[in-house]
């Protein structure tokens, strides 16, 4: 049974910093793409940046850039989120999301959703200004 147990959430001031974590098993981790999404109240649930195991590239929403990173330790099974230089706008539940292996379709992205199979439950992250 695959899971993902995302975790690293929190209330932190503009500015600062949190490291997220997604936690998986059940899946062969050396052949996976791996997502952070978040859901701020009352939008749509948006892709902030992936990973693919396959060919090493880490993929970023452009609002993020610059300060957010994606990494991976396999001994561990764990990806995680960096975020650096947190703003207000970046509040919301962010969630990880697995596709193992990592085939998307022919119009698929690492930021669309419904290319993913599995998912965390979900981390608040809350940033005051």
């Amino acid at each position: 049974e695959v899971q993902l147990v995302d975790s690293g959430g929190g209330l932190v001031q503009a500015g600062g910093s949190l490291r997220l974590s997604c936690a998986a098993s059940g899946f062969t981790f050396d052949d996976y793409a791996i997502g952070w999404f978040r859901q701020a109240p009352g939008k749509e649930r948006e892709g902030v940046s992936a990973i693919n195991s396959s060919d090493g590239s880490t993929h970023y929403l452009d609002s993020v850039k610059g300060r957010f990173t994606i990494s991976s330790d396999n001994a561990k099974n764990t990806v995680y989120l960096q975020m650096n230089s947190l703003k207000p706008e970046d509040t919301a539940v962010y969630f990880c999301a697995a596709v193992s292996p990592p085939v998307f379709s022919e119009d698929g992205s690492y930021f669309d959703l419904y290319e993913y199979d599995y998912w965390g439950q979900g981390t608040q992250v809350i940033v005051s200004s």
